[in-house]
């Protein structure tokens, strides 16, 4: 019988509860334990909430670890998975900045992961992730053409995080809201500490990398957490040619709980490491059916 996957959550925020619940949930594989950088004091609360699992600030504590779920802010990816992999333990993480800033990180992982014959995936996650997959599988099928990615209405991690990340911000909500043909408002909602001044914390979001780029609304509320909903949405649309035949039309819908759907990618990517030669990959470049638990046979005969 194969052993099981050993898999060590990083991080135990929205995306790394589910990342627990949903490796004890797979078949083909078994929690190591979680890692939690935070203070003693937030370690200890976490051990008495998991008290059956092992909760460390050293992954070296959870034995055999085979990869590690990155649950931890983006911008704090690339130094904790070229440390992982550093130490010859697979890394998949849900890295969400797109462009460059992608490129560079995959150029960096997969040096890293060569050296030390381990496999990263990045921004494994469902956009950047699965909506990648659904927008590459849409220009297979119409080359030429205008594709538009709309999110939500929903709330978005990355952004939350940004906007939390803000000195005076005690507690943040950033929802994504579609207003058609790839175009986006964020309304961001801001519980401010005692003493902090909203006009510069409304300053330090609207001017942050994530918000740059399209209109936000930053608004001081009392109480954050009675107003945060997980959930979120995608419409992919493609109007375009097939060979010389126009007006080709697709569209790609999902309503989803945003880090439930994320943590089962990144637990499907956990097994997809596993299958891949040394270095980094984004979602796209792996064969789906290396994200399927199972024989490839069982698959084929399934779904071809």
């Amino acid at each position: 019988m194969t052993s099981k996957i050993r898999v060590a959550v990083v991080g135990y925020g929205n995306i790394g509860r589910y990342a627990v619940e949903t490796v004890c949930e797979t078949s083909d594989m078994e929690l190591a334990g979680v890692i939690e950088l935070a203070d003693i004091v937030q370690r200890n609360n976490l051990k008495a909430k998991l008290p059956n699992i092992i909760v460390s600030s050293d992954i070296k504590e959870l034995g055999k670890v085979d990869v590690a779920l990155l649950c931890c802010p983006t911008r704090n990816v690339p130094e904790t998975a070229e440390k992982y992999l550093s130490m010859g333990i697979n890394t998949v993480d849900g890295f969400d900045i797109h462009g460059d800033t992608l490129l560079n990180l995959r150029e960096q992982l997969d040096k890293a992961g060569k050296k030390n014959n381990a496999v990263a995936v990045i921004s494994a996650g469902w956009d950047p992730g699965s909506d990648s997959i659904v927008r590459m599988l849409l220009e297979i099928m119409a080359p030429k053409g205008v594709s538009y990615t709309n999110f939500g209405p929903g709330m978005s991690m990355g952004h939350t995080v940004a906007a939390k990340s803000k000195p005076g911000v005690r507690n943040a909500l950033s929802m994504t809201i579609p207003a058609g043909t790839g175009v986006h408002r964020r309304m961001v909602y801001v519980e401010l500490e005692p003493d902090a001044n909203f006009a510069n914390v409304e300053k330090a979001i609207k001017s942050d990398d994530y918000f740059v780029n399209d209109h936000t609304v930053v608004t001081q509320v009392d109480d954050v957490d009675a107003l945060i909903d997980m959930g979120h949405a995608t419409h992919i649309e493609r109007k375009g040619v097939s060979g010389a035949t126009h007006n080709q039309l697709f569209e790609f819908r999902m309503k989803i709980n945003n880090p439930a759907l994320t943590a089962q990618i990144m637990t499907a990517c956990a097994r997809a490491t596993m299958r891949q030669q040394p270095g980094a990959y984004t979602m796209p470049e792996i064969p789906l059916i290396d994200l399927l638990t199972g024989e490839r046979e069982r698959w084929i005969k399934k779904l071809v």
